[in-house]
């Protein structure tokens, strides 16, 4: 549906349905451009519905009606109302009745990818938020739970295989084998987002699994003929996820089948049907030469993430949209906690938080912030954002810091006994932890209808005569769009005091308070928290392991910083003060580059870092963290408003440059030694040991030297795994000479045959800081292997230089702010929720530098112009622009 004036849907507006479903049964007959689709619903009118009971409305969209029964009865074309978004019965009875409808639908035609469409000949559905609306008419809303009974029918040679939710009932012949059917039931009462149907030629990769009460699960992987090998590694991250869920929740599996179907065209990373996941094809695929090491890490992940999903969002699921962070935030938590379990804690803990940054926090500060949970939408799509998955995991992270992991697990427990088979609510989710902890949380509350990123403003006061220290916190939280004034908020701060010896002080407060954990709980807007018993001085270390999601302003000296750096027992805060140091010299580099001076060589700087590196006692996986210093986004951040995207460029080259000039025997010393012996694995071990030596020889290569080249040309050239191989490309993608475009056409004889791999093809060029890297994008979105219909390219080429190539995209003549902006109106008619996430990248916009703002404005304005505009894009461009 287009419109230039979309309604705004407000979460004070919720009602409960005037009419329930209770039972569903779906024919499916599968045809590339006239699916039949026959529904049949069990209904009965809503016995919590107050006042009048309305006409009953069924949503629909891009739907062929052929009839309509009620009760057995065809209906006369008087008695009802079809419009291009809705079916509505004027009249029906006030006890269960039964109504059936036939319609039609283009598969092939869909190019959103919501509802029923085809990827590469395979049929697939994708009905989160309100796709299912695009099968047949239904009451597409969350709150409206049914059993669901699905046969689908397909021609052999279309569609050999047939999938829906649940359990296989029935399969069958017709037509003396020239067609076949197969009947699902799903015994589990779902919304109809959770629905899905997938039809095609696909191969399997099959095993089972034995749950903790001795049920034995069948689990299939489809995919598509010939690369089942690549299925080994979401298999096993399956089992494993299965496995922790049971030993960490006490949530075990509850159908006998558990399918994950790998398609090449979808919107979204995955979605968890119930028991019928449906995966983007590049987060199950993986094999040591196709695969880096990230995408193993993001399969392992997002296979953990939709499976979770079978307790936090399908057996419990969101009452509305607005609730969406209950089942998102939530299940990001729990597959954080996943992975910090499979790998390295701290360095999980550090990607979390990068990740948080560079997204969340961007989107907090500028015009599309919103809370965790919204109080309006125009277009729901629009609010699969950061701050809903991201910031929400990190309340679920606060919960249980404040209670500590007993009493967070009883009150998961009781969520999941109070609220199985319900949609539920963020209320009815705290106020599990409330009742088993006999604690307030309602001021806790506060932190899901009000949007920003707080700032914790601290100052530490010593008094040596009397041993004591008050450390003051004062919360500032600045206004956003629509919520000019904020409440304080409450929240954890895990902190430690280092003695001069560098170990942790004991933390005795005032009249013997303790502080259990090292946690203290803010409330008040401002706070002054005592410690006694300190002989001397102590260094904080604040916010260890990130406990709440501020911005933190601590004035430390920058020995003071070196000494954390050297001595922090909190990992996350030893790395955290790694990049607050790399930061402040960055931004007075900034600023001393834009006087026309030059920055002062950061002696001290490198010395504490060498000496990290140095430290034998820290995993190689934690040095590579360390070594990663903070980037252009990150310094820009900092910076606030006045944003020169190439004088930060000029200054972070810099400084990688000064830190490979003078660490350079280590940097070398650490690439000798980090290489991998023996077969790839995708373990915790060797990829902290790749991920330490890539980034030495991307620090190395700052230098440009001849030697430094050729390593980087002999590192790509005699790679054994993709994680080498493309981290090889990259460093080349910076350089100039004939190895980069040598490198690249033999990247791209390699692996031109497999869609998955050409993408990265795609990415580095798009990313790379070369000032034609503008010209290869556009000479790339004509490329025989590019195609504005698929996501997958969209995102590898057209987001990768918008969202991951400042100094290119901030062109100061605008040419990168125009092309983008053109192709977000050519997407707009093709797939308008990829189209609305590609426009969301001229977000920060308004704090570039007056050259800039005014050339991204026209763009913007030029943009707008655009008739018609999807919902999905409206939204996001007037919040941008106003």
């Amino acid at each position: 549906m287009r419109t230039d004036t979309p309604r705004t849907i407000r979460l004070r507006d919720y009602k409960p349905p005037a009419y329930l479903i209770d039972k569903v049964d779906l024919d499916v007959v599968l045809d590339p451009t006239r699916t039949r689709v026959r529904a049949k619903l069990k209904m009965r009118p809503n016995p919590a519905w107050t006042g009048r009971v309305p006409a009953l409305e069924l949503d629909g969209e891009l739907l062929q009606l052929d009839s309509i029964k009620l009760d057995g009865q065809t209906l006369e074309a008087s008695a009802y109302t079809v419009s291009a978004t809705s079916l509505t019965v004027k009249s029906v009875p006030a006890k269960p009745f039964v109504l059936e409808t036939v319609v039609h639908i283009n598969p092939d035609e869909n190019t959103a990818l919501q509802g029923l469409y085809r990827s590469r000949g395979v049929y697939c559905t994708q009905c989160e938020a309100q796709g299912f609306r695009r099968i047949t008419y239904f009451l597409d809303r969350p709150d409206v739970l049914a059993t669901y009974t699905v046969r689908v029918e397909a021609a052999m040679d279309d569609a050999s295989v047939l999938l829906s939710n649940g359990n296989p009932r029935e399969r069958g012949t017709l037509d003396r084998g020239r067609r076949h059917y197969a009947i699902w039931h799903d015994p589990h009462p779902k919304p109809c987002y959770l629905f899905a149907l997938v039809g095609g030629d696909l191969a399997t990769f099959a095993s089972d699994f034995v749950t903790a009460s001795g049920r034995r699960v069948a689990l299939t992987i489809y995919v598509e003929p010939g690369k089942e090998k690549r299925c080994a590694w979401a298999m096993d991250s399956l089992k494993r996820s299965m496995r922790w869920d049971e030993e960490r929740f006490g949530r075990e599996y509850d159908l006998d089948v558990f399918n994950i179907v790998a398609v090449s065209d979808f919107n979204m990373g995955a979605m968890e049907n119930k028991g019928l996941n449906v995966f983007n094809d590049r987060l199950v695929l993986a094999s040591a030469d196709t695969a880096t090491d990230g995408a193993y890490a993001d399969i392992e992940r997002v296979i953990a993430h939709e499976y979770f999903h079978n307790w936090t969002g399908n057996r419990i699921t969101c009452r509305d949209w607005f609730q969406l962070c209950l089942k998102e935030g939530l299940t990001v938590y729990r597959d954080q906690e996943f992975s910090a379990d499979q790998r390295s804690s701290v360095v999980q803990r550090i990607n979390e938080v990068r990740q948080l940054k560079a997204r969340q926090f961007a989107e907090d500060s500028g015009p599309l912030a919103h809370p965790v949970r919204p109080d309006h939408y125009m277009e729901i799509n629009n609010f699969y954002t950061a701050t809903v998955y991201e910031k929400g995991a990190e309340l679920v992270r606060m919960i249980a810091t404040l209670l500590g992991p007993k009493e967070f697990r009883r009150g998961m427990d009781l969520y999941f006994k109070r609220h199985d088979g319900s949609a539920a609510t963020v209320e009815d989710f705290i106020g599990c932890f409330a009742a088993v902890s006999k604690r307030d949380l309602s001021q806790f509350m506060i932190w899901y209808g009000q949007a920003g990123t707080p700032s914790l403003v601290c100052n530490l006061r010593y008094d040596a005569r009397g041993q004591t220290a008050d450390l003051t916190i004062e919360q500032v939280l600045e206004p956003t769009p629509g919520q000019p004034k904020k409440k304080p908020l409450h929240m954890p701060v895990r902190l430690g005091l280092l003695g001069p010896d560098g170990q942790d002080l004991p933390l005795h407060g005032a009249n013997g308070k303790a502080y259990e954990g090292g946690v203290i709980e803010l409330t008040k807007r401002t706070e002054t928290f005592s410690f006694t018993n300190l002989a001397s001085r102590p260094v904080p270390s604040l916010l260890r392991g990130f406990s709440a999601p501020v911005n933190l302003t601590l004035p430390l000296r920058d020995t003071e910083l070196e000494f954390l750096m050297e001595h922090d027992s909190d990992g996350f805060n030893r790395w955290q003060a790694t990049q607050e140091y790399a930061t402040r010299l960055l931004v007075t580099a900034v600023k001393a580059l834009r006087a026309g001076q030059r920055p002062e060589r950061p002696k001290a700087f490198i010395t504490a870092l060498g000496q990290i590196l140095a430290d034998g006692n820290l995993e190689p996986a934690f040095k590579a963290q360390v070594l990663a210093l903070p980037g252009e986004a990150a310094i820009a951040r900092a910076l606030g408003r006045d944003i020169d995207p190439a004088v930060i460029y000029i200054a972070c080259k810099a400084l990688r440059r000064t830190v490979a000039v003078a660490l350079a025997d280590t940097l070398v010393a650490l690439y000798d030694r980090n290489a991998v012996k023996g077969p790839y694995a995708p373990s915790a071990a060797q990829i902290g040991q790749r991920a330490l030596r890539n980034q030495a020889l991307s620090m190395l290569a700052v230098r440009r030297g001849p030697e430094d080249i050729a390593r980087a040309v002999q590192h790509f050239e005699t790679a054994r795994n993709a994680t080498d191989e493309v981290a090889g490309l990259a460093v080349l993608a910076d350089l100039p000479g004939t190895a980069r475009a040598a490198a690249f056409e033999r990247y791209f004889e390699r692996w031109k045959h497999d869609h998955l791999v050409i993408d990265t093809w795609f990415t580095l060029q798009a990313t790379a800081s070369s000032a034609s890297s503008l010209a290869a994008v556009k000479r790339l979105t004509r490329h025989p292997l590019f195609a504005m219909t698929n996501p997958n390219k969209v995102r590898s080429l057209l987001f990768a230089f918008a969202a991951n190539n400042p100094v290119n995209f901030n062109r100061a003549d605008g040419a990168g702010y125009q092309y983008i902006a053109d192709r977000v109106a050519e997407l707009d008619a093709i797939n308008p929720q990829v189209a609305a996430r590609l426009v969301g990248t001229f977000k920060s916009w308004r704090t570039m530098e007056p050259v800039r703002r005014a050339a991204a404005r026209k763009s913007l304005q030029q943009l707008a112009k655009t008739k018609p505009l999807s919902r999905d894009v409206f939204e996001i461009l007037s919040k941008i622009i106003e």
